[in-house]
């Protein structure tokens, strides 16, 4: 593992180059309270020049309508790339393509397909009658459609419906060969992880952009359940960091920063230079680690708007 060795070895934060490239991903707001967060994260996030923002989609369009208005109001009031989340859950054909239409004609020029989970907990995906059977379908049709730029899900620990590593190599090379443009990792806990999987997808004759799914903790609890969801392993020391602070907000934010702090230092001391945030629309802790790595604030991408 040399660049984990590389890693451990490397200067601390102040000595990074700055030349690290980022992205954003927001959820669709359910309320008014939610739409003010959102909008307050993306005014905090948007100086710092991403390459886009995404925003997801809920299992069987439970907010299409919601990441509709989000995408479109990015795409509309700031210069920063919109991509729009699209799944293949309990859609047909006919009416993920008319979604894909609304986007390209509002504007949006990127889409970030997947397959999607079983709307119902605990039960394997099926795919509808009429729809598209898979991501890398999604993104053949999508290709048909308009020239879209598509980024794809990748699983540095596996997916928990592939039998094994190989059949998930297969798969991503799959969506890749469909036409999309980059993978963006499920979110994991330690830069070795990251490593093995580049390392992995090399060894299979992919060449595509992999980018890091950073996932700064808010909560965790909640990134446990997350994890055991996702097969993502949850190391012992990172439950010890937050030992003791479930009463302690501020505290445990610091810790969080810490932790992905560092997981991006190593990271992109191992040759890492584009990193995705999974910000669950809380700014400061995304915006921090950014920071840390020799990221500052660009023009301002909020237009101003008419009086």
């Amino acid at each position: 593992m040399q660049e984990a060795r590389y890693a451990l070895d490397a200067p601390l934060f102040a000595d990074v180059a700055g030349d690290a490239r980022v992205s954003f991903e927001f959820f669709p707001p359910k309320t008014q309270k939610m739409e003010e967060t959102l909008w307050e994260s993306v005014q905090t996030l948007s100086p710092l020049g991403p390459r886009f923002v995404s925003v997801t989609y809920g299992a069987g369009g439970t907010t299409r309508e919601r990441t509709h208005a989000t995408v479109a109001r990015i795409a509309r009031d700031t210069d920063i790339p919109a991509a729009a989340h699209l799944t293949c859950v309990e859609a047909t054909r006919e009416e993920i393509d008319a979604v894909a239409n609304d986007y390209w004609d509002a504007g949006v020029r990127h889409i970030v397909a997947l397959r999607g989970d079983s709307p119902v907990a605990g039960t394997k995906f099926q795919s509808p009658v009429g729809g598209y059977e898979n991501a890398a379908a999604l993104v053949a049709g999508l290709r048909k459609l308009h020239p879209f730029e598509i980024s794809v899900a990748a699983y540095p620990e596996c997916h928990p419906d592939s039998p094994d590593a190989v059949a998930d190599l297969d798969n991503l090379k799959r969506k890749l060969d469909a036409g999309a443009s980059r993978a963006i990792t499920q979110f994991f806990h330690e830069a070795e992880t990251f490593f093995r999987y580049r390392d992995a997808v090399a060894k299979a004759g992919i060449d595509a952009e992999i980018v890091p799914g950073i996932m700064p903790i808010m909560n965790f609890a909640s990134v446990q359940r997350m994890s055991a969801m996702c097969g993502t392993v949850v190391p012992d020391w990172m439950g010890t960091l937050f030992e003791g602070l479930d009463d302690r907000p501020a505290a445990r934010q610091l810790v969080s920063a810490t932790i992905a702090a560092e997981l991006c230092r190593r990271l992109y001391a191992g040759g890492v230079r584009d990193f995705h945030f999974y910000t669950l629309n809380r700014a400061e802790l995304s915006f921090a680690i950014c920071h840390l790595l020799g990221i500052r604030a660009k023009t301002p991408a909020l237009r101003e708007q008419a009086a």
